[in-house]
C-alpha cells in the first residue's frame, strides 16, 4: 500500500494542481492542509475564517496556503454563474447568493470557474451534502451520467490476481441497484480509474454475475449482459467482458474453461459488481480475509473530480485523498 500511495504522491507532486479542502473548521483537514503544501502534493485553497482557523489550531502555518471565506468573500460573480445554471430549475438569484456562502457550494464553484482543479470534502459532511453540488455545478463527464465510487484494492505481496497485485472494484459505496444503463458508465468510469489512479495501462474489465456466458438464466444476469453490451459500445478501446462469475473472471485457469474465447477471463483487474450489496461485501471480504489495503471510495464520473471523506477519516486519509484527486485531474 505505501509503495502505491507513495507513486501517487510523487506523481502528484509533478502535476502540480489545486484543490480546494471546504472544512477549514475541522482540525483534522487543516493539519492536513499543512502537510499537502509542505510535501507539495498540491496547492491548496483552504476554506474558513484565519481567526478561527487558528484558534482551532493555534500553531497553524498559513504559509503557501490560500485561505477564503465565503461568509464575508463578495459572492455575486458566483451566485451570477450558480442562477444561470439553475434558472431553470427553480432558482433565484438571491438563493443562489445564499448557497455560495455555503462553503461546500463555494468549494464547488472554485472547482467550476477553473479556480481549482478539484475538491476533497466530507469529513464534516455527509455524502448527499458533498454530491449534492456537484451534481447541480459539476455534473457528469461526457458520455457518463451516474457519478459512482471505486476502490483501488492492493492485494498482499506475491498475489498473483490483478495488475501487479492491484486491481479496481466498483461500485461499493454509491449506487443500491444501478440500472444496465448505470452499470455500464460504472464500468468505463472504473476503467478511467484503473489508468489514472492505480497506474493500470491496460484495464481489463469484468462484469460480475453468478452466471458465467449464459450458464444461468435469470433477470438479474440479463440486466449484467446488457450493461456490458452497452459499455463496450461507450468505451470500445477498453476490454470490457461479461457476464463473468467471480472464479471465471481472475482465475486463469477457470476463465480459459468457462469463457475460452473471452479477452478478459482469467485476467481481469477491475471488476464491477452487479449491486451494491455485492460490490460493498466483496470488498470487505477481500479487505478482511485476504489482508487487502483497500483505498477508498473515490468518486467517479464528475466532468471535474470531487471526493467525499469519511467522517471518521484522519489526517493521513484526507493527504492521500487529496493525492488521489490531483492523479484525477491531470490528464
Amino acid at each position: 500500500m505505501g509503495t502505491l500511495l507513495e507513486e501517487i504522491k510523487k506523481k502528484a507532486v509533478k502535476a502540480q494542481k489545486t484543490i480546494v479542502l471546504p472544512e477549514g473548521n475541522d482540525l483534522r483537514v487543516v493539519k492536513a492542509a499543512r502537510i499537502i503544501t509542505d510535501e507539495k502534493i498540491a496547492k491548496v485553497i483552504l476554506l474558513g475564517d484565519e481567526k478561527e482557523i487558528k484558534k482551532l489550531c493555534p500553531d497553524f502555518n498559513s504559509d503557501g496556503i490560500i485561505i477564503r471565506n465565503p461568509k464575508t468573500e463578495d459572492v455575486s460573480e458566483y451566485a451570477n454563474i450558480l442562477y444561470e445554471l439553475r434558472k431553470n430549475k427553480g432558482m433565484e438569484l438571491a438563493k443562489a447568493e445564499q448557497l455560495c456562502r455555503d462553503e461546500m457550494y463555494f468549494g464547488v464553484m472554485l472547482v467550476k470557474c477553473g479556480e481549482a482543479d478539484g475538491m476533497v470534502g466530507g469529513a464534516i459532511h455527509s455524502t448527499g451534502d458533498m454530491l449534492r453540488p456537484g451534481l447541480q455545478i459539476i455534473k457528469t463527464a461526457p458520455g457518463i451520467s451516474t457519478v459512482s465510487s471505486c476502490f483501488v484494492m492492493v492485494l498482499p505481496k506475491g498475489c498473483e490476481y490483478g495488475d501487479n497485485g492491484v486491481m479496481i472494484f466498483g461500485d461499493c459505496a454509491v449506487n443500491p441497484n444501478p440500472t444496465a444503463a448505470q452499470l455500464a458508465d460504472i464500468a468505463v468510469a472504473s476503467a478511467d480509474s484503473a489508468k489514472r489512479i492505480a497506474g493500470i495501462k491496460e484495464p481489463k474489465v469484468a462484469m460480475l454475475s453468478f452466471s458465467t456466458m449464459g450458464s444461468a438464466s435469470h433477470e438479474l444476469v440479463d440486466k449484467v449482459k446488457e450493461a456490458t453490451a452497452l459499455a463496450k459500445s461507450l468505451a470500445p478501446d477498453v476490454m470490457i467482458d461479461g457476464e463473468l462469475q467471480l472464479d471465471a473472471a481472475i482465475v486463469e485457469r477457470v476463465g480459459k474453461l468457462k469463457a475460452p474465447n473471452s479477452p478478459v477471463a482469467g485476467k481481469a483487474n477491475v471488476l464491477i459488481f452487479p449491486d451494491l450489496q455485492a460490490g460493498n461485501i466483496g470488498y470487505k471480504l477481500v479487505e478482511r480475509l485476504a489482508g487487502a489495503e483497500a483505498v477508498g471510495p473515490i468518486c467517479q464520473g464528475f466532468n471535474k473530480p470531487l471526493n467525499d471523506l469519511s467522517r471518521g477519516c484522519c489526517v493521513e486519509d484526507v493527504v492521500n485523498v487529496t493525492a488521489i484527486t490531483v492523479m484525477q485531474a491531470s490528464k
